[in-house]
């Protein structure tokens, strides 16, 4: 993991370097958002949650995909329901790590841990998905992200805000940022207040604590695996087959 180079004197929020080829299976240690996806982030901080959302589905709806089918081999008449309960525990306990991922203090490193709890949870849903055969690729997941992370209300607001954030990913591609450049102190704050909405209340609770010396003391990893446990059973609610049986609630 490196440090983008600074802007202006100020530094910006590490990074880790892209890679060509994406995860085929969850991995134990967290992992955060692209390089290039903290680029587009910090160009169009407004809609940072709607970009994070298309990039998943692109890039981890494949390893999710991969993953149940592979569940499926290695467990032969395993339940959607059980998978699903695999996929909430792995990424609940990379939630609960995804805190201490930066090792950077102040804003840059509170931006990039909710960064990467927000993608995490991205990963977690769309395994969810995956588990009860909905297809993780498909473009509706990125709508069921934003609404079971409470950043939209309702799945049409949600394809409407990421249908303005894919046209503007596309002139920026085709023009470059263009326009006046605000300062990156403003632009690292709303992208972190953007995250820490899509990551959920306590992660915005979290990214303040990092801010604040001392005030962290009084927040541990459940402020991750809360709001991470609670998408977890929304998104079980949401993909789980109408008229199915509902198991127990679970405790992790």
């Amino acid at each position: 993991m490196t440090d983008t180079p600074p802007v202006g004197g100020t530094p910006a929020v590490p990074t880790p370097q892209p890679s060509d080829n994406p995860p085929t299976a969850p991995v134990d240690a967290p992992e955060g958002p692209p390089a290039r996806l903290w680029d587009r982030m910090r160009a169009d901080p407004q809609y940072a949650p709607e970009h994070l959302a298309l990039e998943a589905v692109r890039r981890l709806g494949p390893e999710a995909a991969q993953w149940a089918v592979r569940a499926r081999a290695d467990q032969p008449g395993v339940s959607a329901d059980a998978l699903a309960d695999q996929a909430a525990r792995k990424f609940l306990n990379l939630a609960r790590l995804s805190g201490a991922v930066s090792g950077a203090a102040g804003l840059p490193g509170a931006v990039l841990d909710v960064g990467v709890l927000a993608w995490t949870q991205a990963r977690m849903v769309l395994h969810i998905a995956a588990a009860y055969d909905v297809d993780p690729l498909h473009s509706d997941r990125a709508t069921d992200l934003l609404v079971l992370q409470r950043v939209h209300k309702v799945a049409e607001s949600a394809r409407l805000a990421l249908g303005v954030a894919a046209g503007r990913e596309r002139a920026h591609a085709l023009f470059g940022r263009g326009g006046r450049q605000r300062p990156l102190g403003h632009v690292m704050l709303k992208l972190g207040v953007r995250l820490a909405q899509m990551a959920g209340v306590r992660a915005a609770k979290r990214m303040v604590a990092k801010i604040v010396p001392g005030a962290a003391i009084v927040l541990g990893t459940w402020a991750n695996s809360s709001a991470t446990r609670d998408l977890a059973e929304r998104s079980r609610a949401l993909y789980r087959p109408r008229g199915a049986a509902v198991p127990e609630p679970r405790h992790h």
